[in-house]
């Protein structure tokens, strides 16, 4: 498997990302470009205004016994399935080797199978191929930085599998995609490869989990430092979920025909993972399993690009009900859909919703 290279060019890129983050996107237009995990490592810690460097003091949260390394470990699985997917869609390459090493079983990336694979999407937008670029890169940048936190206690990149697969053998975005009815249910392949569109879908499956995510674990936190950190790194979590919203909202309005077939299939994903996450009232609605929201509002003609509760709050979700959706399953597992061999640490196994 190619990864993303260390190489002095993009070394000098990042750094000045980290100045001017605009010039740096413009350097990134072109074909040769890939990304250091060593030189993103230096990024994070390289500078004392930007350095985060908090000792990992495992104090457990009394309620849970869960301790603060575990919450950033799960955050860290999650990181690696992100980046790992835009990485290959806005790259065509993984993550370096020294950003997968850690505690716990190492695995592999499945992107797809056949001639042809591990491959970058052929954007036919320009937008969204800076925008799926520039994503690519925080998600990197993520990983680097909790990896840099953890230090050796930080988890190894488990088996990720973000692969279409095919009909006989379907992958974890094919299987999404069959539950929530964007293809057939039995048959149907979903390649975030394929296209523009494809690729949007494809990263909303992640996006909103990632946010609901960072905001339910952050009252298992208790070092202030790391309470920082999680809060940084879900205000980007959610600017990128933000964006994806509305994108599709828009692309799905200028789609001629049908007029809304990209809103329906946002709007269907959205409703699998409420039928995945469990059945708790909406606080706002009343509505049983209606924590998650699609795109729109009562029709298409009205956005829903931050989904929040009456108060304009972001919803929360609890580490079993997000295990929930990744694994692709309404029962308490500790494996399947996007981590096969289940995520690595001591928080892994999902609610029972079934």
């Amino acid at each position: 498997m190619t990864d993303i290279k260390n190489t002095l060019e993009i070394f000098d890129a990042i750094e000045t990302r980290r100045n001017e983050r605009r010039s740096f996107l413009r350097f990134a237009g072109g074909s040769a470009v890939a990304l250091g995990g060593a030189s993103l490592l230096a990024a994070c810690g390289g500078d004392d205004n930007n350095s985060v460097t908090p000792t990992p003091t495992p104090t457990p949260t009394p309620a849970t016994g869960v301790t603060d390394p575990d919450v950033l470990n799960f955050a860290l699985n999650l990181e690696y399935l992100e980046a790992q997917f835009y990485a290959y869609a806005a790259f065509g390459v993984g993550l370096n080797a020294s950003l997968l090493t850690g505690v716990g079983t190492q695995g592999a990336v499945v992107t797809g199978t056949g001639a042809g694979f591990p491959r970058q999407v052929a954007f036919q937008d320009a937008v969204v191929q800076q925008y799926a670029r520039e994503i690519a890169i925080d998600e990197v940048a993520h990983v680097a930085f909790l990896r840099s936190a953890l230090g050796a206690s930080a988890a190894a990149q488990p088996a990720i599998n973000i692969s279409g697969g095919t009909a006989a053998a379907p992958g974890a975005f094919s299987l999404a995609a069959r539950a929530a009815g964007v293809v057939d249910a039995n048959t149907g392949v979903f390649d975030p490869y394929a296209d523009d569109n494809s690729f949007l879908l494809g990263a909303y499956i992640f996006e909103d989990v990632g946010v609901s995510a960072y905001k339910g674990a952050a009252p298992l936190i208790s070092n202030k430092t790391y309470l920082e950190a999680a809060a940084g790194i879900l205000a980007a979590e959610a600017y990128h979920a933000g964006l994806i919203r509305t994108i599709l909202y828009r692309k799905g309005l200028q789609t001629p025909n049908p007029v809304t077939a990209l809103i329906t299939n946002a709007n269907k994903i959205s409703d699998a993972r409420d039928s995945l996450d469990g059945t708790v009232t909406n606080a706002s609605t009343g509505v049983i399993g209606d924590d998650d929201q699609g795109i729109t509002g009562s029709d298409a003609t009205i956005s829903n690009i931050v989904p929040t509760d009456a108060n304009g709050l972001a919803y929360s979700r609890s580490t079993g009900q997000v295990l929930n959706i990744v694994y692709l399953s309404k029962a308490a597992v500790s494996l399947g859909g996007f981590f096969p061999a289940g995520v690595n640490g001591s928080i892994r196994t999902s609610a029972a919703n079934a």
